[in-house]
């Protein structure tokens, strides 16, 4: 008989952004799922939610939101304040003081950039390296360091955290390489948890907005992309739904949606142009046809999730040609993109397996 355990989750479930919450979602459920009673381990901080607000109300910053934008902005933010209530999680507690939390059998600190000492907000809390926390096994899933590039380094005081860790795991080979240079240990490369445990994301019904459409996640393209993406819409005759911000090239202006609406335009669109790293895995997750450009903060996040499961040519770049940009675009992924989520899944599922015999 599998043991059951009493299981805590910290990661950034309290921000306003659709990764960090269905992350957070599919790592619980899905660890439930498997006979655990896991709860996120809700923490707060009064200095971190001004600034999470604020970039929440301002996402493109230091551009200015336009009045109207601030008001959806608004909306879409209490929309996730409603989504996280749905969630099991502890009681809540300080992030700089969790000594109120109880004793848990096991911590699983991840997904998302909970390593990243460069994070604008959650950079150099030490809890997410495990100070602090009482329980009686500490383990990583699918830990990132973000944008912190493995040719900097880990300083001493955090590589000596790691080593409070049972296992480690990671989603990315930069990070990948920031454990192995630190500390001499080989982490495991494994699935963001909304592959690893699509099935809340999938009992989603899917609700479209109207066909055909294409989604455009994220802000702040580059003007050859924005430029790109819209030409193949106008040839093909699908309308641009930019979803979650602002983007004036796109048809439509869906900003104030929640997480659950993100999921279903998802699901319902044709295709999917991002620079964002869930803006991939949604895509992959729903066998849509993408494209992704990089991005300054974001460059270690997809670079990684592309090598990962072998969608490299997904990640274009500005001598991208038109050609390869409809295929992208209208051809569903690659066969072997599937088969590579598939082996990983397993992997993943054995790495949790041993995490928590």
């Amino acid at each position: 008989m599998t043991t059951s355990w009493k299981i805590g989750i910290l990661t950034f479930h309290r921000c306003i952004n659709y990764g960090s919450y269905w992350q957070a979602r599919c790592l619980v459920e899905g660890l439930r799922a498997m006979g655990h009673d896991a709860v996120l381990l809700d923490h707060d901080s009064a200095s971190v939610n001004r600034l999470e607000w604020r970039c929440a109300l301002d996402p493109q910053r230091p551009a200015k939101a336009p009045a109207g934008d601030r008001a959806r902005y608004a909306k879409k933010t209490r929309r996730f304040f409603a989504a996280l209530q749905e969630l099991p999680r502890s009681i809540q507690f300080e992030l700089e003081d969790p000594c109120s939390l109880g004793d848990l059998d096991i911590i699983v600190v991840g997904s998302d950039e909970v390593w990243n000492l460069c994070h604008p907000w959650y950079g150099r809390h030490a809890i997410f390296y495990g100070s602090g926390l009482k329980a009686g096994r500490l383990v990583s899933y699918a830990a990132s360091f973000g944008n912190q590039r493995f040719s900097d380094g880990l300083p001493a005081l955090w590589a000596d955290s790691l080593s409070n860790f049972f296992l480690v795991s990671v989603r990315d080979d930069n990070s990948a390489r920031l454990v192995r240079d630190a500390t001499g240990r080989e982490p495991e490369l494994v699935l963001d948890p909304c592959l690893q445990f699509p099935s809340p994301i999938e009992r989603i019904e899917t609700a479209t907005a109207g066909c055909p459409y294409a989604v455009v996640y994220g802000h702040t393209f580059p003007r050859w992309f924005a430029d790109a993406v819209r030409s193949w819409a106008t040839a093909t005759g699908h309308r641009l739904l930019s979803v979650g911000y602002r983007n004036d090239w796109a048809d439509e202006q869906l900003i104030a949606v929640g997480p659950r609406r993100f999921a279903q335009l998802v699901a319902g669109s044709a295709a999917v142009a991002t620079n964002f790293f869930h803006g991939c895995i949604f895509a992959l997750l729903n066998a849509k046809p993408f494209v992704c450009v990089s991005s300054p903060y974001r460059a270690n996040k997809l670079a990684g999730l592309m090598q990962l499961v072998s969608a490299e040519n997904h990640l274009v770049a500005e001598d991208v040609k038109p050609a390869l940009m409809r295929r992208l675009l209208e051809g569903l992924p690659e066969d072997g993109i599937a088969a590579r989520i598939a082996e990983l899944r397993q992997r993943s599922h054995d790495f949790l397996e041993k995490a928590v015999a």
